[in-house]
């Protein structure tokens, strides 16, 4: 039987961020289409208590997800994270090079499914790292892809996804919103996950306010996609 164990990245007596891993849905919703296993389900039976969770992450995306153990902690987490005091990190492997080495995404997305309203929408992306695979591409010779930084200042539905489809510079491995061809190219390479990562997570801790800074490695999917780029472990 495969090992359900999570891995911890802090705990103390009143929240912890555990380092999600990539396909696990965070709990049941209508998205989960007949699925049993869900992080939710897999952490109250592993740490043998109540959780709570303070935000969430695609089924496809990894890293830092952070969770309280009691209801007023939860709240405080959550005024916080409302508040905009809560950074976020993520690291994703985009399609072409951006122009710029750090800009700003500002476009309305709706909810989701069954959620037509449009709400405003944020994301500051800087670009990392550049590399090339000898893939013929729109009648270039190579494919170019982008290692980038992504801080949501919003937290909409799929944003950092969408909003790098908005600006043409699709996720790779994105089966909902990327660009089928390059995620066939990563996949013939022997990389089946969607290259989008929690790294980093930093918010004030609810009871002292001390800046807790906690950080999640690069799983061995992720990594592969680094070593066919000829990139170095993040930076």
């Amino acid at each position: 039987m495969p090992d359900r164990t999570l891995p911890v990245l802090y705990a103390d007596d009143w929240l912890a961020v555990v380092d999600k891993p990539a396909g696990l849905m965070v709990h049941d919703s209508k998205l989960a289409r007949g699925e049993d296993d869900f992080l939710a389900d897999r952490l109250r039976e592993q740490l043998g208590r109540p959780i709570f969770l303070i935000h969430r992450l695609d089924r496809a995306t990894s890293g830092c997800l952070l969770l309280a153990f009691d209801r007023d902690t939860a709240s405080a987490l959550g005024k916080t994270l409302m508040g905009g005091d809560v950074e976020k990190d993520y690291l994703a492997v985009c399609r072409g090079w951006p122009a710029e080495e750090a800009f700003t995404v500002d476009h309305d997305l709706d909810g989701g499914p069954g959620k037509p309203v449009k709400k405003p929408a944020i994301t500051h992306f800087q670009k990392l790292l550049t590399g090339e695979l000898p893939v013929p591409s729109n009648g270039f010779e190579t494919s170019r892809y982008a290692l980038l930084r992504c801080q949501p200042q919003t937290g909409r539905f799929r944003q950092i996804r969408r909003h790098l489809k908005h600006v043409f510079h699709h996720l790779i491995g994105d089966t909902s919103h990327g660009d089928g061809r390059h995620n066939r190219t990563f996949r013939m390479h022997g990389v089946h996950r969607m290259l989008l990562h929690a790294q980093r997570l930093s918010f004030p801790h609810p009871q002292d306010g001390r800046r807790m800074e906690i950080t999640a490695p690069l799983d061995a999917g992720f990594r592969k996609a680094f070593q066919l780029l000829g990139w170095n472990e993040a930076p």
